[in-house]
């Protein structure tokens, strides 16, 4: 679906075009062209790839999606891969992605399976247009710059989230099995979040230094501070990733406590109980000369015996912190 189709002449926008006339404006000197997609069917892909003479290979992997962040060259045109991450509103984190085509003249934007749009990107760059002079190069920062702010509030949520689980395992009678699960959970939207860092992140490395790009030499200053924004992210992510690990550590490690505080209860139990059993078993045998057997007082004393005897046995329990 076609969003929008702009032409800009020294950084100041002319007005929407439609895309037979694109040929013409990206033919003026000084002018190019910015189109947005949303969900683009292949024919749309094939009608702008006949308009700004866009590679098979780029065309085919916008087309077909699911490919991890990347910056590659095809010519005079780079071709970017961006991961979008939002919240579902069941607090899943979904992932989408953004496609786009920078040419010396032109700049093509293809959002695929994402609810967040990119219309605030557009009136920016349109208030600033001694930047917005720069052409395609200053557009892709702005875009990028854009997704990767939308990173900051996913990162803060999961560090709320941990800041939780964290608080939950040492309450008196947590789940274990819940902690561990909700643990693990957290790890796995971790790992979706350094997957839209991480290739991002060498990838804009390549727009900073060394041979840059044509297209993007100009706004090579602000791609560093793409850079910095990743770099902060991937900072928070590493130390997530260490905190859940010894969280779960953690978690097991009281398990095992508690585990033992349990197994050192019965064990002590079982100890006073087998002393009762004991003097039972000697009072029990079926032996007719045996001391006391014929005595009035026999029962009382052997009761009075047990009831001392498991006592003693429960004090001394008790006094090692076993009961």
């Amino acid at each position: 679906m076609l969003i929008n189709c702009v032409a800009y002449q020294e950084g100041r926008r002319m007005n929407d075009v439609p895309v037979e006339a694109i040929a013409g404006y990206i033919a003026r000197p000084g002018c190019f062209v910015w189109v947005a997609l949303r969900d683009a069917t292949e024919p749309e892909l094939a009608l702008m790839q006949q308009q700004f003479g866009l590679h098979d290979l780029a065309v085919e992997d916008a087309l077909h999606g699911h490919q991890r962040p990347k910056i590659e060259e095809f010519g005079e045109t780079l071709f970017v891969v961006l991961q979008t991450l939002e919240l579902t509103p069941t607090d899943e984190l979904g992932t989408g992605e953004i496609h786009m085509f920078v040419g010396p003249n032109f700049i093509l934007s293809v959002r695929n399976r994402s609810r967040q749009h990119l219309l605030g990107v557009r009136e920016r760059a349109e208030r600033e247009p001694h930047l917005l002079r720069q052409g395609p190069g200053f557009v892709l920062y702005a875009l990028m710059d854009a997704v990767v702010d939308r990173y900051f509030p996913i990162v803060d949520a999961l560090e709320s989230e941990l800041d939780a689980i964290e608080e939950r395992i040492f309450e008196p009678g947590s789940p274990a099995r819940d902690n561990i699960k909700r643990l693990y959970d957290l790890k796995q939207r971790v790992t979706t979040v350094r997957h839209a860092v991480l290739p991002l992140l060498e990838a804009v490395g390549k727009l900073t230094r060394g041979r840059v790009p044509a297209v993007c030499d100009n706004s090579r200053d602000y791609f560093r501070d793409v850079v910095d924004h990743l770099v902060r992210i991937q900072g928070v992510l590493e130390a997530l990733r260490d905190t859940i690990s010894t969280a779960i550590q953690v978690n097991l490690s009281l398990t095992t406590i508690e585990e033992g505080e349990i197994t050192k209860k019965l064990a002590a139990w079982a100890g006073v109980f087998a002393v009762a059993t004991f003097i039972v078993g000697i009072w029990g045998m079926n032996f007719e000369h045996m001391p006391e057997l014929k005595w009035a007082w026999g029962y009382p004393v052997a009761l009075a015996t047990i009831a001392v005897s498991c006592t003693t046995v429960w004090w001394k329990f008790r006094k090692a912190g076993w009961l």
